[in-house]
């Protein structure tokens, strides 16, 4: 582990009073599981690093725990959701693609169904069959029907939002019209949601509701809560806004410089780190005309309340926890699921952005109601991405690492930043371990064959027995929407491939061909080095075929753009 300064400073502190270093859990009753996934946080809006959104409930738990500073994903939602049911790749779950934006030529191929397939034994499913109680609130995007649904897969109480986004309130606003949203409440199809419905509060109150109708039946829980927020449409209440009125009045490019020397502060990026630019036609802050700076600043208080209220449930369900006295008994997880959304919508899917103009009201006073659809665009991504390369959709940095962290009193480090590199198909297996769960492996389960998992148990890390679980070679690789990329220990090589439109847009990025990188002296991906180490080109090369070989990997004979 590398010295982070400030959090290893008080790292030390703690240890001293805690059970930093032990070598494996307490001896105790089977824990609950509590698996908070947010969607498109950016590592950077953590106020546990300094930044302006207020999360001091997420960041007392992280400062309890165990902090991931090198936690991989996909670089979009279903992915990285296929990826943490299965302990597995995507490509071999059923995601390889996103159902949204499958080919032609990936339709009806295996590892491209769309949902999470039966070829893997669901997390969830192997929590019910080991007894445990399983709830499931908010985000699935692993299945639309009834026979795909979190009901179907092992959840025995769910009120699931199918698609990849939608309003956050009762309207039911889809992600793309016309209709409405999709959801399950389990595994039944619903045609209307509750009056009063804000996703955050109801997903975090109904959770509370299942946790308490199953209390005193001498079984643990396995909790699964997927919030929405803040994925777009921005979507928050207004008293929720009001309180960041006139934050952001100073814009995008003074909140990159802020985020960026709050990580320098803290000690997880040099100070001499050179930043992955703008987008070739972002314009300056000072380019805009005061009303698109109000406008521009409007967008992320919506933003920043989605994810501050995010914070402020997440405190409430943490103190119900503690009254009822299950607090010290749950492993509780917290990830995002991908970096953050920068895609100018008009440009990377512009009829979301003719739908937008055409279902809501989004003028300045309108904006962050339910009945506007609005998104955060990437100047703003890339302030809350800063110093890493692009954003969510991207296999770069900035797509596919995102915030993590373990917490378990008692059983794991405290105040600890592991600098390992790690991936979500290793939470899969850390939570079985927790529980005393065994994975049948490549096996049958439940009267069908299964693959068995990639991913490897974080407790050696979680409990300061190792400090890494990776092997010598062990590389890891992510291929969506045809942008590929595979890194071992430092080195990372990236492949994007040309689309008209969009190429002209992006910076440092050389579409159609790999480049090569090293990402412990140029973490934001900025120095190619394909042209000065063309032996290590090649080996990195040899590896991506060998990754090619173990995913079911249909290259995309179309590009939306995305």
């Amino acid at each position: 582990m590398k010295p982070f300064l400030l959090p290893i400073l008080l790292s030390a502190l703690l240890c001293l009073v805690s059970a930093c270093g032990s070598d494996a859990p307490d001896s105790r009753e089977r824990p609950n599981v509590l698996l908070i996934v947010v969607d498109d946080v950016a590592f950077n809006d953590l106020g546990l690093f300094g930044s302006e959104i207020r999360t001091p409930n997420i960041d007392a738990l992280a400062r309890a725990g165990v902090f991931f500073t090198n936690f991989h994903v996909a670089p979009n939602c279903s992915p990285t959701r296929a990826m943490l049911f299965s302990g597995m790749d995507s490509h071999n779950a059923g995601l390889g693609t996103m159902f949204e934006d499958i080919s032609p030529n990936q339709q009806g191929q295996r590892g491209y169904e769309g949902y999470l397939n039966f070829e893997v034994a669901a997390l969830s499913e192997l929590f019910l069959e080991a007894g445990y109680n399983t709830y499931m609130a908010g985000k699935w995007h692993l299945g639309l029907s009834e026979e795909t649904s979190p009901a179907a897969r092992g959840f025995e109480k769910s009120y699931a939002m199918l698609q990849g986004g939608a309003g956050a309130f009762g309207n039911m606003l889809p992600i793309i019209g016309p209709g409405i949203a999709q959801y399950r409440e389990n595994g039944i199809s619903l045609e209307a949601l509750p009056e009063d419905f804000y996703s955050t509060r109801f997903y975090t109150e109904l959770m509370q509701d299942y946790i308490s109708a199953d209390l005193g039946d001498g079984k643990p829980f396995f909790a699964y809560l997927a919030y929405t927020s803040p994925h777009w449409p921005l979507h928050a209440p207004q008293q929720s806004i009001a309180r960041y009125r006139g934050i952001y009045d100073a814009g995008y490019d003074a909140l990159a410089e802020q985020r960026l020397q709050n990580l320098i502060d803290h000690g997880l990026v040099a100070a001499d780190v050179r930043p992955f630019p703008k987008l070739l036609d972002e314009r300056d802050w000072d380019e805009l005309s005061p009303e698109e700076q109000r406008y521009q600043a409007k967008l992320m208080e919506i933003y920043a309340a989605m994810v501050d209220d995010v914070d402020v449930y997440i405190g409430q369900l943490i103190d119900y926890l503690k009254e009822i006295d299950e607090y010290d008994n749950t492993v509780i997880l917290f990830m995002s699921d991908n970096g953050p959304e920068g895609h100018a919508m008009e440009k990377s899917f512009p009829e979301v952005a003719a739908w937008a103009r055409e279902c809501c009201d989004n003028s300045y006073e309108n904006i962050g109601n339910a009945d506007s659809y609005v998104w955060l665009g990437p100047s703003w991504a890339r302030a809350g991405n800063t110093p890493l390369r692009m954003f969510k959709g991207y296999t770069s940095q900035g797509g596919v690492r995102a915030p993590a962290f373990f917490h378990y009193p008692g059983a794991v480090q405290t105040a600890t930043m592991n600098d390992s590199i790690i991936t979500v198909k290793d939470i899969m297996p850390t939570l079985l371990e927790f529980a005393g769960i065994e994975h049948p492996g490549a096996g049958t389960f439940q009267g069908r064959q299964v693959q068995a998992m990639q991913g490897r148990s974080l407790l050696p890390l979680l409990t300061g027995a190792r400090a890494t679980i990776r092997e010598p070679g062990d590389y890891m690789g992510w291929e969506l929407f045809g942008k590929q990329a595979l890194r071992q220990d430092d080195w990372k090589i990236i492949y994007v491939p040309s689309v008209p439109g969009r190429d002209a847009r992006l910076p440092a990025i050389k579409p159609g061909q790999w480049q090569l990188y090293n990402l412990a002296d140029d973490p934001a991906e900025m120095n190619d080095l394909a042209a000065s180490h063309p032996q290590q080109l090649q080996q990195m090369l040899q590896l991506w075929e060998q990754y090619v070989a173990e995913i079911n990997f249909v290259y995309p004979n179309t590009f939306t753009g995305y």
